[in-house]
């Protein structure tokens, strides 16, 4: 072989598997959510931080793919088989339909969930340390904290004999956080009024409704639309003149009276951690659901004073965090 020829054939050789691993496609993220964009868009970041600390970028070596369900919970299935059609790495599901979804739709792919109802008692993993081969995630626990924020809410409206939750009638959840918040309330003595809303305009007259009904207070259910729209839910709260009580404090520095739950920023952060072991090799089943290391209270005196309401220094005291 002439030494020209030879030079030429070893280039190739060299110059060939660096193409190939060019040419190497990204690892893909799929998002499904039962929510939108919107309501979205404060989680996005502390997911992406999370997959950061695994060395993960968008663009570098990894790249997106987002399903929508706009709170039309019953698009899930088809929305989930279309994503698992795209081949992504991972699946990340926001909302317990989505999470429902995704398990029907793929046992294959890898599913970090975040959600707020116990994952055992509905099925989706098997338990919480061993969860099933292919899905594991991080839950809050959002919806049996009800009963405790109604306790919450009746020091400062301990006068009132009705109060009332606000659920989104299209989330399947909603039945069955409202037959629990029913019997809490039946247990403290009050009268529980249901109201419901999937739309900007239901959400526009449920305030009135409230108001016509002689509610005490207020309370607005864990759900994905009401996250995206919590402007509109704390300026009409302020308008009429309802205490109201929220799942997440992201309403309350939005202008809300008062949130108790665990963090769903700490949850998104902790779902990109898992979401970025899993595409270094991690098999879901050897990383164990994640509950919540803390329930946050937290409370605007500022909008307490512009309700009229003198919140009792108990209280006060329990808030991990007030806002002046």
């Amino acid at each position: 072989m002439k030494r020209r020829e030879f030079i030429t054939l070893l280039s190739g050789a060299v110059a060939w598997p660096l193409a190939a691993s060019a040419q190497q496609p990204m690892p893909l993220i799929g998002v499904l959510s039962g929510g939108s964009p919107v309501s979205f868009a404060s989680l996005e970041a502390p997911f992406r931080s999370g997959l950061g600390e695994a060395g993960f970028v968008e663009g570098k070596n990894l790249g997106f793919e987002y399903r929508w369900a706009q709170g039309q919970f019953d698009r899930l299935p088809d929305l989930a088989l279309d994503l698992v059609r795209r081949g992504p790495a991972v699946i990340a599901t926001n909302t317990l339909p989505a999470a429902l979804a995704a398990k029907a739709a793929t046992t294959a792919i890898p599913i970090v969930f975040v959600i707020g109802e116990d994952p055992v008692k509905l099925g989706l993993v098997s338990s919480l340390n061993r969860p099933n081969a292919n899905i594991t995630g991080i839950t809050n626990f959002m919806n049996v904290l009800g009963a405790k924020r109604l306790e919450l809410a009746s020091e400062f409206v301990s006068n009132a004999e009705r109060l009332a939750l606000l659920v989104n009638d299209k989330n399947p959840n909603a039945e069955t956080d409202t037959a629990d918040l029913r019997t809490a309330a039946d247990l403290l003595g009050r009268k529980m009024v249901v109201l419901t809303a999937s739309t900007e305009t239901e959400i526009e007259a449920a305030f009135p409704d409230a108001t016509q009904q002689n509610v005490g207070a207020l309370f607005v259910n864990i759900d994905p639309f009401f996250f995206g729209r919590r402007d509109q839910l704390t300026t009409l709260a302020a308008r009429y003149h309802i205490p109201t009580i929220y799942p997440l404090r992201e309403f309350v520095m939005a202008g809300g009276l008062m949130s108790y739950g665990a963090s769903f920023t700490d949850a998104w952060r902790q779902a990109g951690s898992y979401a970025g072991k899993i595409l270094k090799g991690v098999k879901p089943i050897d990383l164990p659901v994640l509950q919540p290391a803390k329930i946050e209270l937290v409370v605007n005196l500022k909008t307490a004073r512009a309700l009229g309401l003198t919140l009792p220094p108990t209280l006060l005291a329990r808030a991990d965090e007030v806002i002046e």
